[in-house]
């Protein structure tokens, strides 16, 4: 299972993602995989304003915050 995190540096809705999202992976165990969308024209222009995005296992799930709860289901179902 894989998360992908979209995001930049300085982003300050992505440092705060980013707390859920690294307890979530000492309990599930997911590969988690952080890109900086500066790197990328093509990352830049389509997510230019509406970081982070977070991806489970290629699937958008969440934009700008994660709902816990709901974060938690994702990844339950990834599971099966």
């Amino acid at each position: 299972m894989r998360v992908t995190v979209y995001g930049k540096p300085g982003c300050h809705l992505c440092e705060e993602v980013m707390p859920v999202i690294e307890r979530l992976r000492g309990e599930y165990g997911f590969v988690l995989e952080e890109i900086d969308v500066t790197r990328d024209a093509e990352l830049q222009e389509r997510y230019r304003y509406q970081i982070p995005v977070i991806c489970v296992d290629g699937r958008e799930a969440f934009r700008y915050r994660v709902d816990e709860q709901e974060f938690m289901r994702l990844l339950d179902e990834a599971r099966r």
